[in-house]
């Protein structure tokens, strides 16, 4: 066994090697085509931990030919950055500037690399976890071309491990372990599409397995090794439609500890938290409603934090974002009503003349927009013509279902109601209130 860990070992070293992001390296992919005619641009690397960012880096420099310098933010600063500057200038080889961790270093320290990057005296290529468009300034981002790494597949991740375990001269091939398909599983599961979480997970359950002399790791032995139970969820199976299932009915039961529950076995399973904030979104607007518009501002709140700061930290977000929807008036007057028009809409009936566009030349010709009344000229802002095809004027959609706020009873003709009472934004009076 070497000293330096197996992650770094098993780093990728051609492009061949490099596993995941297939929507930027791979035959023809727009980085793919610069590279193949030897052009590097300066780029920003956008992604979670262990989507293989430096790796990538390295695999460029050398694609391109070039002399790769790598700094990290944390460690490093000004004076090291312009050291690598005024030694590219004059250089036989092009120069590439790695900075790890981009996003620690202030908007005034990323300024000084701005005419180096602007000159192509040097190329630069950062990697961050952080959101660019809040941690980088403009001008850098302007310069540089962003790519957005993606989380790793989980067959991404299984074809790394068993890299490692058959690999004999970087890997563990000399030690001839096999591992359970239970115990992959469970590997690829709390890696959260993080390579070295893998690898290293995968190092520590073969160092297990050499104690125990044993040449099987099995779902056991890896649990105890990654000191994280084994929880019953596939993010491809029924398990993980199960669970999400589960979870949206405690909040719609209003149950906030079952809801709780149910959110932290997907957190601790590894799943998605984009995946658990979308289905918040949905939820507010399917089972919260108008009963409390605000339950929407908090999923969508959630979901913005999740982007931006991302897990663990995040997990407080959407457990706020969970509780606040469990505890809301439930309503689905929404969707049965946008049930309802859907089920009209799928008539192929015409739009109704006065109702169409008037806006370009001979439109009116055409009798476009003949009879339409104009709201905003009319007592109370209201106007008393149809704005649907002939046989649905009368339809009712939309009812209030007298929860929370979604208990204003409106009716086609009574005029808008106040705002923040159905949802429906107009004066605080209905024409005949005005008129009188």
């Amino acid at each position: 066994m070497s000293e330096q860990p197996l992650a770094a070992r098993m780093r990728p070293q051609t492009p061949a090697e490099f596993v995941g992001q297939k929507h930027l390296v791979g035959p023809g992919r727009a980085l793919q085509k610069l590279l193949d005619r030897g052009a590097l641009p300066s780029l920003i690397l956008w992604g979670p931990a262990g989507t293989g960012k430096t790796t990538l880096a390295h695999i460029l420099a050398e694609t391109v030919g070039a002399q790769l310098i790598t700094l990290s933010a944390v460690s490093s600063g000004v004076a090291d950055a312009r050291k690598v500057m005024e030694g590219a200038k004059g250089g036989m080889f092009k120069t590439v500037l790695f900075v790890d961790e981009v996003h620690r270093w202030s908007k005034a320290q990323q300024d000084v690399l701005l005419p180096a990057v602007e000159e192509g005296t040097v190329t630069l290529i950062g990697a961050t976890t952080e959101n660019p468009y809040f941690s980088l300034n403009t001008p850098l981002l302007s310069r540089c071309l962003l790519l957005r790494l993606e989380p790793l597949e989980a067959d991404d991740i299984a074809a790394l491990v068993h890299r490692a375990l058959t690999d004999e001269e970087r890997g563990l091939g000399s030690l001839h372990l096999s591992i359970e398909a239970e115990a992959l599983a469970h590997l690829v599961t709390i890696s959260g599409g993080d390579a070295r979480m893998a690898l290293t997970g995968l190092e520590a359950a073969s160092l297990a397995a050499q104690e125990d002399d044993v040449a099987t790791i099995s779902l056991e032995l890896m649990a105890d090794a990654v000191q994280r139970k084994a929880v019953v969820y596939d993010r491809q199976g029924d398990a993980h439609y199960d669970v999400v299932s589960a979870f949206i009915k405690s909040i719609r039961g209003s149950d906030p500890d079952a809801a709780l529950f149910w959110l932290a076995r997907m957190i601790e399973a590894g799943e998605d938290p984009r995946f658990i904030a979308r289905r918040l979104i949905v939820h507010a607007s399917e089972d919260v409603g108008l009963a409390d518009p605000m339950a929407l501002l908090q999923a969508i709140a959630a979901a913005h934090a999740v982007e931006h700061v991302g897990l663990p930290e995040a997990r407080l977000n959407l457990a706020q974002a969970t509780i606040y929807l469990a505890r809301a008036p439930k309503s689905n007057s929404v969707y049965v009503a946008l049930g309802a028009a859907q089920a009209d809409a799928l008539g192929a009936e015409p739009v109704p003349a006065h109702l169409r566009d008037a806006s370009y030349g001979g439109a009116r010709a055409l009798g476009h927009g003949a009879g339409y009344v104009y709201p905003h000229d009319e007592p109370g802002r209201w106007a008393d013509q149809p704005y649907r095809p002939e046989g649905y004027e009368g339809r009712r959609y939309f009812q209030p279902s007298g929860m929370g706020q979604d208990t204003e009873e409106w009716t086609p003709g009574s005029g808008p109601t106040p705002r923040g009472r159905s949802g429906r934004l107009g004066d605080q009076t209905g024409p005949k209130e005005q008129q009188t």
